[in-house]
């Protein structure tokens, strides 16, 4: 009774499970394997089964999704970790671009005193169309990068990069840089 309390204070949901095996007992699934030894395990194409029972296991017959878009001449969609990274770095500088339209835009409202009437009031046409070309502006930076990324998901990656280089490039706050956050 002892052994066996102590035991179950040591077990934990799931210690059955056959990937946790330490080699003390088989499990389920290897002894089947040993009552039918013509049964064959897959290996996936490009590895070589060495060792105790290698000779009960087969190249798998069918290519996974990869190796199918290979064998077609697609391009793969999913990244790879720098890629990832590197999207990420390009999304934050198109980010702080917005933020820099934003406030370079705001910051020249007040230094355009030609565009306003001798009261010192400005014209409502150029009120609204002022905020409407900061809008466009702030905007401009994200609708650059939605499309190059949405366009270029099947060409090849060094085309998405050049177009983002080229956003990076030709988006630039210019307001922001000119005059800055201080508007002197």
């Amino acid at each position: 009774m002892n052994a066996r309390l102590d035991d179950d204070a040591l077990s934990w949901g799931g210690d059955d499970d056959p990937t946790l095996d330490t080699g003390s007992a088989k499990p389920a699934s290897s002894a089947s394997r040993d009552q039918e030894p013509d049964a064959a395990v897959p290996l996936a194409d490009g590895f070589t089964a060495v060792g105790k029972g290698a000779d009960r296991v087969v190249a798998q017959s069918e290519p996974d999704a990869g190796e199918r878009a290979a064998a077609s001449g697609e391009t793969s969609s999913s990244m790879g970790n720098a890629a990832l990274i590197g999207i990420g770095v390009l999304g934050g500088i198109y980010l702080l671009y917005v933020i820099g339209w934003i406030v370079g835009g705001l910051r020249l409202q007040g230094s355009a005193g030609f565009l306003v009437d001798a009261n010192g009031n400005a014209s409502p046409a150029w009120t609204i169309g002022n905020a409407v070309a900061l809008g466009l502006a702030a905007l401009a930076p994200v609708v650059w990068f939605a499309l190059v990324y949405a366009l270029t998901r099947r060409a090849r990656s060094w085309l998405r990069w050049a177009f983002l280089a080229l956003g990076v490039i030709l988006l630039v706050p210019w307001p922001f840089v000119m005059i800055g956050a201080s508007g002197s």
